[in-house]
């Protein structure tokens, strides 16, 4: 479906601007040719129709020419998170079990040190001009990128079935293994064109995004959205707090988007008077901060939150003719159903917290399953309902209202606390830049809450100070015991905090005990 939504829109707009990247811009007509003749490249290697072919690559117009030749040849294109090495790579690619992986030059050693662990690997494709590996019998054999792009010998377009496997793309990982999300060729093309429908995109925008393109916000989200409305998708090759505005008046964006802590960091830069010289006219993303209205004062748009993930799509939108309902994610849009439950999947009514629970009214919107995992796909759902995971509530007008992660929560003295509560009650004060709240084995049983704090550059406050400010705006027992400041907390490239690690971490010579230090 995919490749036949790149070709109606090159036959219909061939000149305009369809990909814009650091290198460059191309039309939708030169991705169409150069997707066309990297998938008749890719064709010598014997690629089956539902076969998974891995790509390790950067931000780049590569990997989208990548993307769609794979899909061209009804191959299933898998991104890979680029920060992978070792256990984590070897992991990503034995679950896929790939043949064929296409691969940036200065990834390649990483992937050729796990490669003895990946028997299924047999051919890599190399982008770039790589160094070549000693003559190994146990290393797969390398392929070059083709140079040029430009053939017109292109292989008939494989017809898929709408419902059959487009792409997979890896859960973050924040608090266990990765699990590969099993996504359709109607999946990937329905979210973006909901997602452009639900934000009101028209062709005239330039929709720019920083994060990965091993990710739905860049892949889904920002590429195919431009690919469904006619658009233009400006990919970052990173994000960069001190480099994103700049970004923004290269690119020419009309939409950016953010997620995680990537909306505090530009926030919490000094105002400047260059705040609204862009073209941005409204961002989308999550989590929206208590400062909302502030950020559209000085930086002169709307922002507008979603909800949703990987595994289920994006369900809820903010309504973007009704004013915003301060706390909430938005109502569901007309395509999903959504559902709070108890730990036994019993629907609860408005008002009480629960898990969210969502199922699709049309086929294709939410993720086929986990590959080559059937036990973590059976626990995703409950019936026909996706279990998220995640923590939530709905008013009597069907607003949802996000807490937290079902497993980011913490249990202190009996009182099951919302670490994600707890950060955004940290992260109110002016000298933090960012906080993660984990939970930590308490000697009463249970455990006790650890918070580790990003400050701003110049700024300072004491654990005391801190805790004070937690005891003045949150309930007492959501005041931190341990608190350690750090120069940096762990991320994926998708900047979500690897709560994993630092709970590896734990208690350390540099965490402040507040309950000893008062005694």
């Amino acid at each position: 479906m995919i490749v036949e939504l790149l070709r109606t829109q090159a036959r219909r707009a061939p000149g305009k601007v369809f990909l814009r990247t650091e290198q460059g811009d191309h039309t939708y007509a030169e991705v169409h040719q150069r997707a066309g003749a990297l998938a008749a490249d890719l064709a010598r290697h014997g690629i089956e129709p539902g076969e998974p072919v891995v790509a390790l690559m950067g931000n780049s117009a590569e990997l989208v020419f990548t993307w769609f030749a794979v899909n061209w040849l009804g191959g299933v294109h898998v991104p890979v998170n680029t920060a992978l090495i070792g256990r984590g790579l070897a992991h990503a690619f034995q679950v896929t079990g790939a043949r064929v992986a296409v691969v940036d030059a200065d990834l390649l050693p990483n992937l050729l040190a796990v490669a003895p662990e990946l028997p299924r690997l047999t051919t890599v494709v190399v982008h770039g001009a790589p160094q070549p590996p000693a003559n190994r019998a146990d290393l797969p054999v390398l392929a070059a990128f083709p140079e040029s792009l430009t053939s017109a010998r292109h292989p008939v377009p494989f017809p898929v079935d709408d419902l059959s496997p487009a792409t997979m793309l890896f859960t973050s990982g924040t608090t266990g293994p990765s699990k590969a999300c099993v996504l359709s060729h109607r999946y990937v093309v329905r979210q973006g064109q909901l997602h452009a429908q639900n934000l009101g995109f028209t062709a005239d925008d330039v929709l720019y995004c920083p994060f990965p393109l091993f990710h739905v916000d860049a892949a889904t989200l920002t590429v195919v959205a431009a690919l469904a409305t006619g658009a233009t998708a400006a990919i970052g090759r990173r994000f960069s707090t001190s480099g994103f505005w700049a970004d923004v008046r290269r690119f020419d964006a009309t939409v950016m988007n953010f997620m995680g802590a990537t909306l505090a960091m530009l926030w919490k830069q000094p105002a400047a008077a260059g705040d609204r010289d862009h073209r941005i006219r409204l961002g989308w993303g999550v989590p929206m901060p208590d400062w909302k209205a502030g950020w559209e004062e000085r930086f002169g748009f709307p922002l507008y939150e979603i909800y949703g993930l990987t595994d289920g799509g994006i369900c809820v939108y903010d309504p973007l003719d009704a004013p915003k309902r301060p706390g909430s994610c938005g109502r569901p849009i007309p395509e999903y159903e959504l559902a709070i439950a108890d730990q036994n999947g019993y629907h609860l009514p408005p008002g009480e917290i629960g898990e969210i629970l969502i199922r699709a009214r049309e086929p294709g919107l939410i993720m086929s399953g986990y590959h080559a995992m059937p036990e973590a796909t059976a626990a995703a759902f409950h019936g026909d309902w996706l279990r998220t995971g995640d923590l939530g509530r709905q008013d009597a007008d069907g607003f949802l209202y996000f807490i937290g992660r079902v497993k980011d929560a913490i249990r202190r003295r009996g009182e099951n606390i919302s670490a994600y509560e707890v950060e955004q009650i940290i992260e109110s004060h002016p000298a933090v830049l960012e906080a993660a709240a984990i939970g930590v084995p308490s000697e009463l049983s249970e455990e006790d809450v650890k918070a580790c704090v990003v400050l701003r550059p110049g700024a300072s406050i004491t654990p005391e100070e801190l805790a004070d400010h937690c005891a003045r705006t949150g309930a007492r027992h959501m005041v931190p015991r341990y608190v350690e400041f750090l120069p940096s907390l762990p991320k994926t490239p998708t900047q979500k905090v690897e709560k994993l690690r630092l709970k590896q971490r734990g208690l350390t010579p540099q965490t402040h005990d507040l309950q000893k230090d008062r005694a």
